[in-house]
């Protein structure tokens, strides 16, 4: 690697760095603010990092394309801005090949792309549908938030204002362990205690509606025990699309198509551009590593003065056309008639111009 090519892929790197820090930070910063109000809380650190590392994977499909494209356009204007593209081209340098390691490093991040959104991503999704099932029993405890209707355990529906350590208050439980009828209970204060994957409810001055299933009536109490049955067992819930991993994914594609004429053809014809255009979305996440890199390097060129501020509005208009592109896309995969798995790779496409444009140009 010569001596210009190693300098420029040094500053490209550490610039990386930088904006990758910067907007993990700024995507993340709602999940930091939650983990802080669950640790003020007692939330033990074993869920601090099981949110951690829940919720980190899916920033990086987008922070990662961003931070190359914002990083492409600042380093490379400022050394148009700086003249010293110009002091290569007067010595015969070749700029193809001081774009090259750049170009490079973005392809590796694409392929890096490409695992953490088939394999990671899907993962971390599912796994934060299941967060009750996954983590301990008392940690879920500590994640019960006041003042919002629960309804992650079987039949049980449960409301309280406020909590203390493992007391709650002003608890109210709508139990529906019979269909027919919908038992209400309300108490001032209770104690909540686990027994396996049960939930043990120490109720005090508890009013029960009705008191019995088969006939209607009220009943005070000044202690009522009540059983949370199987609370915190592993539910199977069935997964959807985004949390279907490549391989899960492919297998369902294939299922569609081996049951298409089972079934009714609109329903499959859905289901089919579903899975098709979710499996595309994610390789265009991935991919478009590469080509902010392509489009960035020559527009970062093109950029001589105030580069920060040229440089940072540019990133945000291609990254805002791109991203609405997709989205745009996927909002339409319910259509089958709209090839939405091919309309995702539209805003690719566009930036690939414009970059097939932009290269030849600032040789």
């Amino acid at each position: 690697m010569k001596i210009i090519e190693r300098y420029v892929l040094k500053s490209y790197l550490a610039a990386v760095l930088l904006s990758w820090l910067v907007l993990s930070f700024v995507m993340t910063i709602g999940l930091v603010v939650r983990i802080a109000q669950l640790i003020i809380q007692g939330l033990p650190l074993k869920a601090v990092g099981t949110f951690m590392l829940i919720g980190f994977p899916e920033t990086l499909r987008l922070t990662i394309p961003i931070s190359l494209l914002i990083s492409s356009l600042l380093v490379f204007s400022r050394l148009s801005a700086d003249s010293e593209i110009a002091a290569m081209r007067s010595c015969g340098v070749n700029l193809l090949s001081v774009m090259r390691w750049p170009i490079l490093f973005g392809l590796l991040c694409s392929l890096l792309g490409v695992y953490i959104n088939q394999e990671i991503v899907p993962r971390a999704h599912w796994l934060r549908r299941n967060i009750h099932a996954e983590i301990s029993v008392e940690i879920a405890i500590d994640l019960l938030e006041p003042g919002k209707f629960i309804s992650d355990f079987p039949e049980v529906t449960i409301w309280f204002a406020s909590k203390e350590g493992n007391w709650i208050n002003d608890v109210l439980i709508y139990d529906h362990t019979h269909k027919e009828v919908t038992r209400e209970i309300r108490a001032e204060k209770t104690l909540v205690e686990t027994v396996g994957d049960d939930i043990v409810l120490n109720m005090y001055k508890v009013r029960i509606d009705p008191v019995e299933y088969d006939r209607p009536g009220i009943a005070t109490a000044d202690r009522f025990t009540y059983v949370m049955e199987d609370a915190f067992k592993k539910k199977n819930k069935q997964k959807k699309h985004k949390d279907l991993t490549y391989s899960e994914l492919a297998a369902e594609i294939r299922t569609i198509k081996k049951n298409y004429d089972r079934r009714p053809a609109a329903v499959m014809r859905k289901r089919y551009n579903v899975c098709r255009t979710h499996m595309q979305i994610r390789y265009v996440y991935a991919f478009a590593a590469f080509i902010f890199v392509i489009i960035g390097v020559p527009l970062g060129i093109r950029s001589h003065r105030k580069e920060s501020t040229i440089g940072i509005a540019l990133s945000l208009v291609v990254a805002l056309f791109f991203y609405i592109g997709v989205i745009f896309a996927e909002s339409m995969d319910s259509v089958p008639m709209s090839q939405s798995h091919i309309l995702v790779w539209v805003p690719f496409a566009v930036c690939s111009l414009v970059a097939a444009c932009l290269i030849p140009r600032n040789l």
